[in-house]
């Protein structure tokens, strides 16, 4: 299946709430992972985004997995960048 890099520009500041409903974000996230939808995923250390390795069939089903994101309800995103990505090389621990 398909491999997505999603890069999630947050809104200048960060607005409160991106503090208030990063756990929730967190959490969604999380299980994603558990669930092997989400690969990997975090903030850059900047706090200017994020990104988020996704398997998925394709953009939309990304798209559509991304409107359930706590995040994306409120206004602490200002911009999403989807792009196909392909791994060479997987990171093993």
């Amino acid at each position: 299946m398909p491999l997505f890099a999603v890069e999630y520009t947050y809104a200048p500041g960060p607005p409160p709430s991106l503090r208030e409903i990063r756990p929730q974000h967190r959490a969604w996230l999380g299980a994603l992972y558990e669930a092997g939808t989400v690969r990997t995923s975090g903030p850059y250390p900047d706090d200017s985004g994020a990104l988020i390795i996704v398997e998925a069939e394709s953009v939309a089903a990304v798209q559509d997995l991304l409107t359930h994101d706590p995040l994306r309800e409120s206004d602490a995103i200002s911009d999403v960048r989807i792009n196909e990505w392909v791994c060479v090389f997987e990171w093993r621990s």
